[in-house]
């Protein structure tokens, strides 16, 4: 008896250790409260953002009651109305769909573009690296909100566009992180004995490297995620999006003079846009724990 239960003691270690990296780091991403809380609550909000519309049915811009009508008061517009007699609740749905679609595209852009500068420097050094790192400190000095500006100025004012300015500007961060990872990985035994097996550069980097260095980059994606819908927000308060297409960051610019006289068409889409912000940043401190390897082992 006393042995069967020293074999099972020395096997509990052995278990937890077998366990892959993945399923470890959403063990601890679950014990994280807080990152379950952001989790659901950024589920709650695409879950009412994909079919609240079709349930509503209410388009945006169509005029429905008379204009600052004070939400609560009338079963037909729950939220009221703006100054011109829009429906706040339509546009607090409608726009939800075009301020996510815009901050996780964006991201995918800032990602895409910071993880291969940053990865064709830290693999190559050198020449490379220098060029490349030059270009990173050249984009990190740039005043970011003002270069995204001038980018959405210069051609005609499209969610591409917005997309694309977005992107520009948020790709530095991912960029350093990706270089790093790279310099730090490219001498393991793993890649030596890859690159020994005759690998190329680009089986090297995408199938050995990129795959270990992927944990932090996407923490780092994450975090991008909420840059970009504050971002959007910002240029789509400033007038310089599609003015055809409902967003927050619209409804907010559009009513902020009547903001005493309507004060819920600028606290509602406010109020989404900071829910959603927060649940993507506790998703990312829950993430950061999660691939942490010191929180693990602790």
């Amino acid at each position: 008896m006393k042995s069967l239960m020293m074999s099972t003691e020395s096997q509990r270690p052995a278990a937890l250790e077998a366990l892959s990296p993945w399923r470890e780091a959403w063990r601890v991403f679950c014990s994280n409260q807080a990152a379950i809380l952001g989790l659901g609550l950024l589920a709650a909000i695409v879950l009412v953002m994909l079919f609240g519309p079709t349930l509503y049915g209410v388009p945006p811009f169509d005029i429905v009651a008379a204009p600052f009508t004070e939400p609560f008061t009338m079963p037909s517009v729950w939220l009221g109305t703006d100054y011109l007699g829009r429906d706040v609740l339509a546009g607090i749905l409608i726009g939800g769909r075009v301020t996510l679609l815009v901050g996780l595209a964006a991201a995918t852009v800032a990602v895409s573009i910071g993880v291969t500068v940053g990865a064709l420097a830290g693999y190559f050094g050198g020449a490379v690296d220098t060029a490349l790192s030059r270009l990173i400190e050249l984009f990190q000095v740039l005043p970011a909100l003002l270069f995204a500006m001038v980018l959405v100025t210069l051609f005609t004012p499209s969610l591409m566009v917005v997309v694309f300015a977005i992107g520009v500007v948020a790709w530095t961060g991912t960029a350093r992180l990706a270089r790093a990872e790279f310099m730090r990985l490219r001498h393991l035994e793993y890649a030596n004995a890859a690159r020994a097996m005759g690998a190329g550069h680009l089986r090297l980097m995408l199938r050995e490297i990129l795959p270990n260095a992927l944990p932090p980059l996407i923490v780092s994606a994450s975090l991008i995620v909420g840059s970009a819908i504050l971002f959007e927000a910002g240029l789509s308060f400033l007038g310089l999006s599609d003015a055809n297409v409902m967003s927050w960051g619209m409804m907010i610019g559009g009513n902020r003079r009547n903001v005493l006289e309507c004060w819920w068409a600028v606290t509602f889409p406010g109020a989404a846009i900071f829910l959603t912000v927060l649940s993507v940043s506790l998703i990312g401190d829950g993430l950061n724990d999660a691939f942490n390897p010191k929180l693990r082992l602790r």
